[in-house]
């Protein structure tokens, strides 16, 4: 069977499923031992963290360590809040220090895989594989933070210096995040995708004074040279005094005498003890860069205590994390760190809850299409989470690869970054939770710095495709240009009502910037720019981003709604949907299509008739019809090969509109995992 197995179009039964009034409850086994043990429990404590939200975020902040306590709890001067007024703490300290000297010290903190393999075994036709294998205690990761602590102030860096990252997922990147937190430098993290132009634009926007890299990283078996695009972009960057480099490979780089060292060399004479500094909780924890549609990319700043309670408390929520029913708990976010998740569910909120976290260092699909299933089955992973991207892709390559593995010490499934389509939420509900695990679809954001939608998963029934509930103390509510919440069923503006410890403070050295994006469209109110509809149920559905939300005839119509239902039909592996101006109906609907294998094969292959491109084109328009409405009938259906994608996995849809509208693209590209991918879909539209 090919690796693009056909996906079953939905049936009767699978239709009912996917109601929108269609619940699934948690399993009955997972509510029992859960930290929220019903939807009565989790009502009663979201009633009181909104009706005193000071008093339920103090009472949180207060499960973690503090130098001094705070006089005041929240300082709301709108857009401009500060949590845990005058409080001293920490975030190393909490993520390694309260587990390093107490209990947990001999627990495995990381487990890391490398992507490089060795064959383990052969049976017939299956094979299994295994990276080179590391793993550090609570108490070794103590020390080598310690240490890498030691080594970045040997080098004259201080409090308040800002260090930009450049790393792949190895645990000295998680090592190094926590080593700055821990001298109260403010690390920048950019992710090992980037260009050498983009590095330079974000380190001369905070003046970075040093740059922690690696000679290589792996990808799809391919050495990722790290240190020379590095070494491009230091030609622009002259606050960079100190380059430290990592060496993963040992390939031959270049090294500039008196600028470069050696992390190991660096390691190796620092003082082994390094004190966590006493914080304010109003510092600087780390700036993290996300792109705008229009505009230099905006450095957002979290800051130390209120993301560390924010974090803390949602990952020890959502994925049902210091629960004493699992001791052994080893949890896997496939984010990379350069992105806001890996900050916030690999690195900190897990280790702020003592988890065992597993790192795996390349690509889901080397050297073939089992790598993930095989590392869930090596590792005995219990919380999986991923994007619904790769879910996406996992189907497209097909169910034998998922089906030759175990997977039974699977209890907790999760999703980010953007909508699931309820087809893939039940695949991944059916195969890879075999059923009795409970799927929380997180909504969130870079600038929330922490999850603000979910399902609390032993007590909140899901439904396919929704983010279910909001998180405690938070408040949102879907809302008109002006401020008016909406009907029930009604699409609009989603905006969160009142301040929250984990959000972001402002954009570094432009809070105009900052006040003017998120708290200026909507009066009073924390503006999310995507869309939203609250159902009957009072349950959130993501639209998208709002210049993602088609008025199409006066009708406000979500992308993802139309993308689900292409999705749905067997031929389509995948699909993005954009809006493009027409002089009838305001906007017209323009879908690309990536076909499976099998449909693709055929389309080439015949002219007209069944299974043509003028025939699939016809019948996925009138699909799409029958599926929501006439309303939503594409006026335009394009094939491709592959949908432009950043390395995070999320569909470029601005490109697609540009392309969709103009014809061409001229807008930034620097996040884009394959240039290829553009120039095939040039080629497409002129043909």
């Amino acid at each position: 069977m090919s690796s693009g197995t056909t996906p079953v179009a939905p049936s009767q039964d699978l239709e009912s499923t996917l109601r929108e009034d269609r619940l699934f409850p948690p399993p009955p086994e997972f509510a029992a031992k859960a930290h929220v043990k019903s939807l009565e429990e989790y009502e009663a404590l979201y009633a009181r963290s909104i009706a005193d939200p000071e008093a339920f975020w103090a009472e949180a902040a207060s499960e973690l360590h503090w130098f001094e306590k705070w006089s005041k709890v929240l300082d709301w001067n709108l857009p401009n809040a500060k949590w845990f007024v005058g409080g001293k703490t920490n975030l190393c300290y909490n993520c390694v220090d309260r587990h390093a000297l107490g209990a947990n010290a001999d627990k495995t903190a990381i487990i890391w895989e490398g992507e490089p393999v060795h064959p383990e075994a052969e049976d017939g036709e299956t094979r299994a594989f295994s990276g080179e294998v590391r793993t550090l205690t609570y108490r070794e990761l103590h020390i080598e933070v310690q240490k890498f602590a030691s080594a970045l102030k040997s080098l004259g860096i201080k409090k308040g210096d800002r260090i930009a990252i450049y790393m792949g997922m190895t645990p000295e990147l998680a090592i190094a995040l926590l080593a700055c937190a821990r001298i109260g430098a403010i690390h920048s993290v950019i992710f090992g995708g980037f260009a050498a132009h983009a590095i330079a634009d974000r380190v001369n926007d905070s003046q970075c004074v040093a740059i922690l890299t690696q000679d290589t990283s792996y990808r799809r078996g391919t050495e990722i040279q790290l240190k020379k695009t590095v070494d491009e972009a230091l030609v622009n960057t002259p606050s960079v005094q100190h380059v430290v480099v990592l060496k993963r490979s040992g390939s031959a780089i270049e090294m500039q005498p008196g600028r470069d060292h050696w992390y190991h060399d660096l390691v190796a004479a620092a003082d082994p003890i390094c004190e966590a500094e006493p914080l304010d909780s109003e510092d600087p924890l780390y700036i993290l860069y996300t792109s705008g549609t229009t505009g230099k990319p905006k450095g957002l700043v979290h800051t130390t205590g209120g993301y560390a309670v924010g974090t803390y408390l949602t990952t020890k929520y959502v994925f049902d994390l210091q629960n004493p029913n699992y001791p052994n708990d080893v949890y896997w976010c496939t984010a990379d760190i350069g992105w806001v998740t890996g900050h916030s569910y690999v690195v900190y909120g897990p280790l702020q809850n003592g988890a065992t976290v597993l790192m795996y260092e390349g690509a889901p699909n080397f050297p073939d299409f089992s790598r993930f299933w095989q590392i869930v089955d090596r590792h005995k992973v219990t919380i999986f989470y991923t994007a619904p991207t790769a879910i996406r892709a996992f189907i497209k390559w097909g169910n034998e690869h998922v089906e030759k593995h175990d997977l039974s010490s699977l209890r907790l499934l999760g999703t980010v970054g953007e909508p699931i389509n309820p087809e893939a939420w039940m695949w991944y509900r059916d195969k890879i939770g075999h059923g009795k695990c409970p799927i929380v679809d997180t909504w969130w954001q870079t600038e929330t710095g922490g999850i603000m939608i979910a399902p609390i998963p032993g007590a909140v029934p899901t439904k396919p495709g929704s983010a279910t509930r909001p998180f405690f103390g938070i408040e949102p509510a879907v809302v008109t240009h002006d401020g008016a919440e909406v009907p029930k069923g009604s699409g609009g503006l989603l905006v969160v009502k009142k301040p929250w410890p984990s959000m972001a403070r402002t954009v570094w050295g432009d809070p105009e910037r900052y006040q003017k994006t998120y708290w200026s469209d909507v009066p009073g109110c924390y503006f999310t720019g995507d869309g939203a509809r609250q159902d009957a149920d009072g349950y959130f559905w993501l639209m998208g981003r709002v210049d993602d939300v088609l008025n199409v005839s006066g009708h406000r119509l979500g992308t993802m709604e139309v993308e689900s239902a292409l999705v749905a039909h067997p031929a389509v592996a995948e699909a993005a949907v954009v809006g493009r101006p027409d002089d009838l109906k305001g906007q017209g609907i323009v879908a690309f299509v990536s076909l499976e294998s099998h449909y693709a094969q055929t389309a080439a292959e015949t002219k007209e008739g069944p299974g043509s491109i003028p025939q699939l084109k016809d019948e996925l328009k009138k699909w799409v019809a029958k599926e929501i409405g006439a309303l939503a009938r594409p006026d335009d259906i394009r094939f491709t090969d592959a949908l432009p994608k950043t390395r995070s996995g999320k569909i470029m849809r601005r490109l697609l509109r540009e392309l969709a509208t103009h014809g061409e693209i001229k807008g930034d590209t620097t996040t884009l995992e394959d240039f290829q991918v553009i120039a095939k879909l040039r080629e497409s539209d002129e043909g």
